[in-house]
């Protein structure tokens, strides 16, 4: 497994959010001056998290975004899953793959599959406010 830009720059987006939650919308503009990343880029992260429902986004003066839950009620596994489409270590247990015709004989299955669910226990168990 390997986590993409996409994902690294959307768990910083968030945790940018989380730092500056207090009621009021946070620009983009200003996101990225901290984060040191494109506005640009950060547009597309925004529009995967804004309609996943995961923050709030307000057009025009005074606008910009905001979490719409506590950082606690966030976690990392929920962010970088959105991002990523799959946290899967290999293929054969990415969601949208069919399964491995040698699934029934694999002897290697279990260890993805055990080491599958470590990883999404741990990304579970933290928060925006751990971090």
């Amino acid at each position: 497994m390997l986590i993409s830009t996409k994902g690294r720059y959307a768990l910083r987006v968030m945790i940018d959010l989380a730092d500056n939650n207090n009621g009021e919308y946070v620009t983009l503009r200003d996101i990225a001056e901290r984060q040191g990343i494109s506005e640009k880029y950060l547009e597309s992260i925004i529009v995967i998290l804004s309609r996943a429902g995961m923050v709030d986004g307000l057009r025009g003066k005074g606008g910009g975004y905001r979490l719409n839950r506590a950082p606690s009620e966030y976690t990392v596994g929920e962010i970088l899953g959105l991002v990523e489409n799959t946290l899967a270590p290999v293929s054969c247990l990415d969601c949208g793959q069919r399964g491995c015709g040698k699934a029934a004989e694999c002897r290697t299955l279990t260890v993805w599959q055990n080491l599958s669910d470590k990883i999404n226990d741990y990304l579970a168990s933290v928060t925006l406010a751990d971090l």
